[in-house]
C-alpha cells in the first residue's frame, strides 16, 4: 500500500512520467498502471497446485488393497509408493508415476502413517564425510528366517552406498563392516557422521562432550578417521544414511530375500550396490553416482594395511578343553587345559592366542549352548585314555581321509584295535596326516595292514632320498698297483706259534 501510494503521488501530484519511476524504481510499467488505476494494493492470487491424471476406479481400489495389506506387515517391509506402481504396472497399467505417489500419500495421511517433516539440506564436499547407521530386516537364510542387522554407509558428496549383513551388532561387527566399507570405496575420508551405539560411544555428557569405546577409538586412529556422534535422538544430522535405510529397504529387501547363508546375502549386496551407484546423482543429474565417485575417490586417503578388528578377553579353559564365547563352547589343545588363553572374536570367527601364538580358530557360530570340537585337541588325551576314541563327544563324526577311516573300520572290529589305531593317530599328529595317510594308502594297497607295517612304511617317507652313485670313471687312476707284503703276515703267524 505504501508503495503504491508513493507511485501515485510521484505520477499524479508531481507529474513524472511513468518510464522515468519505472527506471528508477524498479517496478514495471505494467504494475505502476495498475497503481494508477486502483489506489488499493493489488491482491495476488496463488496459484493452484496443478493436478495431473488420475487413477481409474480399478487402480485405486488395487491401491487400496495393496495397502491395507501392507499395513498389517513390519513398517520396514511395507512397500513404497514405487513399489506399489512397479506392482500396479504388473498389472497392466499404463499411466505415470505421479498419480499413483499423490495417492498413496493421500492414503498415508489418512491412516496416520505419513511422518514428513523439514528439514536444512546439507552440503559435505568430496572426501569430507561417510554416514553410518544400522537397519534391522527380515531375510531367509537356508530356508528359515532370521533377523538380520544391515549396516549401512555412505559418502556423503558422491552418495555411493555400501551394505553389510550381520546376525548381530556387537563390537567385533561394528569394526569388521568399517573395515570391509573403507576397502570397497578404495580409501579413507576425513570424517565418519555416526549414532551413539554403545559399541562406539560409552558416554555422553550434558555438554554433549563424547568419550568413545577404546577399541572403536583404536579403528579410527588406524585409519585417521574422525568420529562425529550426532546428537541424540537427532537423525537429520545423518539424513543421507536414514534416507538410504528406507530406500534400500524397499529396494532390496521387499520382498523378503532368500539366500542359502550369509556369505551369499552379502555378495549378492555387494554387487547390488555397485548396480546402484549407476543411477543419477541427485545434485548432478547429467551424471551418475558412479561418476561422481570416480572423481571423489581420487581426494580419499590411501588405505594402508586392514585394521585387525577382533575384540579380545581372557578366558579359563575347562577341565574338557573348551573356552566359551557368548552362548557357545569351543575347543583348544588339551595341553592348556586348566590355563588362561586370550580370547579374540571376529565377525566370522573365534581365534584363543597364548603369547602371541595361535594355538585353535574355529568358525564363529550363533547358535546357542552348543559345544564345537576340533577332534586333534583331544588326541593327546587318547593315549592315556583309548577307549575314549568310541564314545567320546569329540569324536563323534569325526571325518577322516578315506585311507584311515578304512584302517580305524579294520582295527575297531578286532580286540585292542582302538589302541593300535590312537597310536597311529599320535603318528599323525607328530609328523603330519599326510604323510600318514599316504602310508595307509600303501599299506591298503600292499595288504599290510598290521600298525608296524604302516610305522615302517611312515619311516621309510619320512627318511631322506638316498642321493645316487657318483661316476668314478673320472676320478684320478692308480698306473702302478700296491702289492702286499705276505711276509709280515708270516712273521705274526710265527710269533703266535712260538707263544703257544
Amino acid at each position: 500500500m505504501e508503495t503504491a501510494m508513493k507511485v501515485r503521488g510521484w505520477i499524479l501530484g508531481d507529474g513524472r512520467s511513468i518510464r522515468a519511476v519505472a527506471r528508477e524504481t524498479g517496478i514495471s510499467r505494467t504494475t505502476i498502471k495498475k497503481y494508477l488505476k486502483d489506489p488499493e494494493q493489488p491482491q495476488y492470487r496463488e496459484r493452484q497446485l496443478r493436478v495431473g491424471h488420475k487413477l481409474n476406479a480399478q487402480f485405486e481400489a488395487r491401491l487400496r488393497e495393496f495397502f491395507k495389506h501392507d499395513l498389517q506387515l513390519r513398517r520396514r517391509e511395507r512397500r513404497t509408493a514405487k513399489k506399489l506402481y512397479e506392482a500396479l504396472v504388473a498389472e497392466g497399467y499404463t499411466g505415470s508415476y505421479s498419480p499413483v505417489q499423490r495417492f498413496v500419500g493421500g492414503l498415508k495421511k489418512s491412516s496416520g502413517t505419513d511422518t514428513s517433516d523439514a528439514f536444512i539440506p546439507l552440503y559435505f564436499a568430496p572426501g569430507d564425510a561417510l554416514q553410518f547407521d544400522w537397519s534391522e530386516e527380515y531375510v531367509m537364510l537356508g530356508g528359515v528366517e532370521h533377523k538380520v542387522h544391515v549396516a549401512h554407509f555412505r559418502l556423503c558428496n558422491s552418495r555411493k552406498p555400501f551394505v553389510v549383513t550381520y546376525l548381530n551388532e556387537k563390537q567385533e561387527m561394528v569394526l569388521d563392516a568399517f573395515v570391509r566399507a573403507l576397502a570397497f570405496f578404495g580409501g579413507v575420508p576425513r570424517r565418519v557422521i555416526i549414532d551413539n551405539p554403545k559399541t562406539m560411544v560409552t558416554y555422553v555428557s550434558r555438554s554433549k562432550d563424547r568419550i568413545f569405546h577404546p577399541r572403536f577409538l583404536a579403528l579410527m586412529n588406524h585409519y585417521v578417521l574422525t568420529p562425529v556422534a550426532c546428537t541424540p535422538a537427532s537423525g537429520w544430522e545423518k539424513g543421507q544414511v536414514e534416507n538410504q535405510v528406507q530406500f534400500l529397504r524397499g529396494e532390496l529387501f521387499t520382498p523378503r530375500l532368500a539366500f542359502d547363508d550369509l556369505d551369499a546375502l552379502n555378495a549378492w549386496l555387494r554387487l547390488r550396490c555397485e548396480e546402484l551407484a549407476n543411477r543419477r546423482h541427485p545434485d548432478q543429474q547429467d551424471r551418475t553416482i558412479a561418476d561422481v565417485f570416480a572423481d571423489e575417490k581420487i581426494v580419499l586417503r590411501p588405505l594402508g594395511r586392514p585394521f585387525d578388528g577382533y575384540v579380545e578377553k581372557a578366558v579359563r579353559v575347562r577341565s574338557t578343553c573348551l573356552v566359551q564365547y557368548d552362548s557357545n563352547r569351543y575347543s583348544v589343545p588339551s595341553e592348556h587345559a586348566g590355563r588362561h588363553v586370550s580370547l579374540r572374536a571376529y565377525a566370522d570367527r573365534i581365534v584363543a592366542v597364548v603369547c602371541n601364538e595361535v594355538i585353535a580358530e574355529h568358525k564363529r557360530r550363533f547358535t546357542r549352548n552348543i559345544s564345537y570340537f576340533e577332534p586333534w585337541h583331544y588326541v593327546p588325551l587318547l593315549d592315556r585314555k583309548p577307549g575314549a576314541l568310541r564314545d567320546g563327544a569329540p569324536f563323534v563324526g569325526w571325518e577322516l581321509p578315506k585311507a584311515m577311516e578304512q584302517i580305524k573300520d579294520h582295527y575297531m572290529r578286532g580286540c585292542g584295535g582302538d589302541r593300535e589305531f590312537v597310536d597311529l593317530l599320535l603318528l599323525a599328529l607328530e609328523h603330519g596326516i599326510d604323510v600318514v595317510e599316504t602310508a595307509c594308502d600303501m599299506a591298503l594297497e600292499q595288504h599290510t595292514l598290521r600298525l608296524p607295517a604302516i610305522i615302517n612304511l611312515v619311516n621309510q617317507l619320512l627318511e631322506p632320498t638316498i642321493p645316487p652313485l657318483e661316476d668314478t670313471h673320472t676320478y684320478p687312476q692308480l698306473t702302478l698297483r700296491p702289492e702286499a707284503d705276505c711276509k709280515r703276515y708270516e712273521a705274526l703267524c710265527d710269533a703266535g706259534k712260538a707263544a703257544a
